[in-house]
C-alpha cells in the first residue's frame, strides 16, 4: 500500500481540507480533491479574490491567525496550493507547526505503482504516472502528464511541471524544479535548487542550484530564482 492510501484512511473526517493558496495552482488542486471524493473547507490567502470564492470555496484572508482559528474548530487537513517551492515548503512547515496534517491530492486519473512512495502534502496531477518503487518527497509536486519511472527519488518540495519524461534511477534533489517537457535519462542526479529550462533535455548530472537549458542540457549559470 502506498503511503497516500495510508495517510488517507488514518485521516479520515467529516472536517473538510484547508487549502493555502487561491490561485491558479489552487484552482487545479480543489478539483482533483473534487475528483477523490473530498470537500474543500476553506481557502487561506493573502488577498482576498474577486467574489470572495475560489470555485465555490470561500476564501479566508489572514497569516496564522485563521490558521489557529480553523484548527480550534476540528479542522486538521491542510494542503498548501502553491507553485512557487521555497514557498510551499515554508507554509508546509508552518502548518506543522500550528498541528495540521499535511494531506496530499491525488488525482484519481494519476498512475501510481503500489510500491511507490508518497510523502505527505504532495500533488500529483491528472495523467501523471509514478512507477516501480520510485519515492516522491513531502510537498513535492508531479504535474499534469508527467512520468516518473522505476526507483527514481523526487526531494521534498521539488516541482516536476507539465509533460516531464523522467527515466528509471533519476534522483532529483529537493526544491529542484524541472521545467515543462524536461526529458532526463536514467541515472542522472540533478542537485537541490536547481532549475531546467522548458523542454531541456538532461544527459549528464546537474550540479545543485544551477539553470540548465538546451538539448543536451548546459548549464548557463547559478540560479538563485529557485529558493528566493
Amino acid at each position: 500500500m502506498s503511503t497516500y492510501y495510508a495517510e488517507k484512511t488514518a485521516t479520515e473526517s467529516n472536517r473538510g481540507i484547508v487549502i493555502l493558496g487561491a490561485g491558479g495552482h489552487a484552482k487545479v488542486v480543489i478539483e482533483i480533491f473534487r475528483a477523490a471524493g473530498e470537500t474543500i473547507a476553506f481557502c487561506v490567502a493573502n488577498a482576498m479574490p474577486v467574489g470572495g470564492v475560489v470555485l465555490g470555496v470561500p476564501v479566508v484572508v489572514g497569516e496564522d491567525e485563521p490558521l489557529l482559528r480553523l484548527r480550534s474548530e476540528g479542522y486538521f487537513r491542510a494542503h498548501v496550493a502553491i507553485g512557487a517551492n521555497p514557498i510551499r515548503e515554508k507554509l508546509c512547515n508552518r502548518l506543522k507547526g500550528l498541528g495540521f496534517t499535511l494531506t496530499s491530492a491525488i488525482h484519481p486519473r494519476s498512475v501510481l505503482s503500489p510500491t511507490a512512495m508518497i510523502g505527505p502534502g504532495t500533488a500529483i496531477m491528472a495523467g501523471a504516472v509514478v512507477n516501480a518503487c520510485a519515492s516522491i518527497g513531502e510537498g513535492a509536486i508531479v504535474n499534469t502528464g508527467a512520468t516518473i519511472d522505476h526507483d527514481c527519488k523526487i526531494g521534498n518540495y521539488a516541482h516536476v511541471a507539465p509533460q516531464c519524461a523522467i527515466a528509471g534511477t533519476v534522483s532529483v534533489g529537493s526544491l529542484a524544479f524541472l521545467g515543462v517537457g524536461t526529458k532526463v535519462i536514467p541515472g542522472i542526479t540533478i542537485g537541490e535548487k536547481t532549475t531546467t529550462g522548458a523542454g531541456a533535455v538532461v544527459v549528464r548530472d546537474l550540479p545543485g542550484e544551477s539553470l540548465a537549458v538546451g538539448v543536451p542540457a548546459r548549464i548557463v549559470q547559478k540560479s538563485k530564482e529557485n529558493h528566493k
